[in-house]
């Protein structure tokens, strides 16, 4: 049974993202997802004008005379949403949690995807698949991966997001777009995410929270590592220590940055402390410009 509360701040979130859809991704988010391409229809007999290209050698070899396959455009999307729910996703020093945000993203790009007819899936993981709910369309799936992202309870602790796209890989034969919502704090992704992306068109949503960007002087503060349980205390006043915090965060922020360029990965970066939706309309601005 979901608690009275949960099943609350679905409604919420049905409510808010649905307006924003119409109010401010109307129109957008299909200029820069196409359809898969050219599906084969049906084969036909050889017409003067025909592309010579298009003739299917096995039916004209058996028939005696020309045939050319048929194509049309395939309009339909599958759309998967991988989304991070490791324990360090539910960390948050601002109004929402990172896993809050990435609940919230997640709708919204859902209900952007069956308002342009697609399908929808999801792929919940941490150190290990939690949960795959197969693609699909309609509202009563959408308000379910919604129920999901928001109310799942996962069995790990960590991150691995070669699991995730290996996962992916197995599940979607043919090529879909893919929203990878995380923190990217799981080790290395890149080898995973290349191949990956050969595949799928796929878009990572970074979440970060600004205390992980900065360390905030607040003197001796208790830490705890949420994926391995590491107790340890750290003088946040100590200049060094800030230092040394603030330039490791820049170099893990900067590579992560650097590793989705390298392989033609689409990028948006979120803010916990910043509205997202500004983020999602300059990505679907910057996509729109790319295609023309």
């Amino acid at each position: 049974m979901i608690p009275r509360e949960v099943l609350q701040k679905i409604r919420r979130i049905q409510i808010t993202t649905s307006r924003m859809v119409t109010d401010v991704f109307a129109g957008q988010y299909k200029s820069v997802f196409k359809g898969k391409g050219m599906e084969f229809q049906e084969v036909r007999e050889y017409q003067p004008g025909d592309d010579i290209r298009c003739i299917d050698w096995n039916v004209t070899a058996r028939l005696g005379h020309p045939y050319v396959k048929k194509f049309v455009e395939e309009r339909e999307l599958s759309v998967m949403f991988l989304v991070d729910a490791s324990l360090s996703t539910y960390f948050g020093t601002t109004e929402k949690l990172k896993s809050q945000i990435a609940a919230e993203i997640c709708s919204l790009l859902a209900f952007s995807a069956i308002k342009n007819n697609d399908k929808v899936g999801l792929l919940i993981f941490t150190d290990r698949i939690e949960k795959f709910v197969p693609p699909r369309k309609g509202l009563k799936h959408i308000l379910r991966i919604i129920r999901e992202v928001i109310y799942f309870k996962p069995q790990g602790r960590g991150t691995d997001i070669p699991i995730a796209l290996e996962y992916l890989n197995k599940i979607c034969r043919r090529k879909s777009v893919a929203f990878i919502i995380s923190d990217f704090l799981g080790g290395d992704f890149k080898k995973a995410l290349s191949i990956a992306n050969k595949k799928h068109d796929i878009v990572a949503i970074s979440v970060t929270d600004p205390r992980e960007k900065q360390l905030a002087a607040a003197g001796v503060v208790e830490f705890a590592d949420a994926e391995t349980g590491e107790v340890f205390f750290i003088d946040t006043h100590d200049r060094r220590t800030q230092a040394q915090f603030n330039k490791r965060s820049s170099q893990i922020l900067d590579k992560r940055k650097k590793t989705f360029a390298s392989i033609g990965v689409d990028n948006i970066d979120i803010e916990s402390s910043k509205p997202y939706v500004s983020e999602l309309v300059k990505f679907f601005r910057m996509r729109e410009k790319r295609m023309i």
